[in-house]
């Protein structure tokens, strides 16, 4: 019984269909889903469904080459309307009403090269910013030796004649028990005003941006005051270590520069010294360098401080003055030559150094000493050994240069 009322049902509906079909003239229909994930979704989307990660697969490290779409933009570099033969699509390349008039769907004049140019235009927008010199690190575009402003402000403190310098800026791994290998950024950076404060610190996150900026703040929060000579190099002659790295730096006068390490260099410029020469002989580990740097410095005696321990004053000597004997510094008492001890050091460099002396290696000739040719080339530069400097002299004292027979 229930089974004849289901077929007659079934019967029934069949019938009412085929009539509303027959009064509609439009034959039998399917229904179709025009919508789906394709249409819907944009481009980057479904690429990025297809190649993308699970949250805790990321945690674990997978997926660390995908990402990356396998098609090529074939549309790149090309432009609506524009080609060999162009036209004005309103709406589209060209407004749809200027003025009080609409715009007409026309064609442009034809022109070979148009598509061509359009191209090329296109290709050069997608090409790297080239940097300054000024702008530029250690290598080329590389972080390391590049500016990325002052600190960030600490309540009302500001840190508005600061510079950072980024002096490393490395990939480091840790090992996690649940999520393997880890991938942080370590960032080395030193910050200072160029008139003696300065401070360096080294910070580690999982994003470049985020390890510079706790990096550059803080080194702002470890900022030290280093006393300069003059304004603008050290007090004396030191050498000091860290770890297997070991930094002599030695004392210059005005217009020397700074020749020494890269890294050296960025700080000395950080802090503001301009005149300065320094080796390092060991490991050169940047964080050694670093702190080995800056241990010199802040151990490093002024004047007054040498004649208060020794009672005695410093005296300088300067090539530029003649080599006439200046005054620098005074001890509150001063002793007699007949309290000096026979055996004590008066040497400016050796006291300041710890009762050391730095070896210098001796220079063995070049190996063309002895050849012909170098001895054919003295003979030549014999002839003209003090041209330079009477041509210096002409100028200076005789107002040019003069001829003699």
């Amino acid at each position: 019984m229930f089974r004849q009322v289901l077929q007659y049902s079934a019967c029934n509906f069949y019938k009412h269909l085929v009539s509303k079909i027959g009064t509609n003239n439009s034959g039998l229909t399917n229904s179709v889903r025009h919508t789906s994930f394709f249409n819907k979704l944009s481009a980057d989307e479904i690429w990025r469904g297809v190649t993308s990660v699970s949250n805790a697969g990321k945690k674990r490290g997978r997926g660390k080459g995908s990402g990356k779409k396998i098609a090529k933009d074939l549309n790149r570099g090309q432009t609506i309307g524009v080609g060999t033969k162009g036209f004005l699509w309103p709406g589209l390349n060209a407004p749809i009403v200027r003025g009080k008039a609409l715009t007409q769907h026309e064609s442009l004049p034809e022109k070979v090269d148009r598509n061509i140019n359009q191209i090329r235009d296109q290709m050069s927008s997608y090409r790297m910013m080239k940097l300054s010199p000024i702008d530029r690190g250690w290598s080329g575009a590389k972080m390391p030796g590049r500016s990325i402003g002052p600190p960030d402000a600490i309540g009302e403190e500001n840190f508005d004649n600061f510079d950072t310098r980024v002096l490393e800026n490395k990939i480091v791994f840790i090992m996690k028990g649940n999520m393997g290998r880890k991938r942080r950024y370590s960032v080395l950076s030193v910050t200072g005003n160029g008139q003696g404060l300065a401070g360096f610190a080294v910070a580690k996150a999982p994003e470049v941006r985020t390890a510079l900026r706790k990096s550059k703040n803080r080194a702002a929060q470890k900022v030290m005051k280093i006393n300069l000579c003059d304004g603008h190099t050290v007090f004396h002659d030191f050498s000091s270590a860290f770890g297997q790295t070991r930094i002599f730096v030695e004392r210059k006068p005005e217009g020397y520069g700074l020749v020494c390490h890269r890294a050296i260099q960025t700080i000395c410029k950080v802090i503001g010294i301009q005149n300065l020469h320094a080796r390092i002989e060991g490991s050169t580990n940047l964080q050694h360098i670093v702190k080995a740097f800056f241990l010199g410095l802040l151990q490093q005696k002024t004047h007054e401080k040498i004649a208060g321990e020794k009672q005695l004053l410093v005296v300088e000597f300067r090539n530029e003055t003649g080599l006439q004997p200046r005054i620098i510094a005074k001890p509150d008492y001063c002793r007699t030559p007949n309290e000096i001890e026979r055996n004590e050091i008066l040497d400016y460099t050796q006291y300041v150094l710890g009762d050391k002396i730095i070896l210098n290696k001796k220079k063995f000739p070049p190996f063309y000493v002895n050849t012909k040719g170098y001895e054919l080339y003295k003979r030549r530069a014999e002839q003209v050994r003090n041209q330079v400097k009477l041509r210096i002299n002409m100028h200076a004292f005789n107002n040019g240069l003069q001829y003699f027979e």
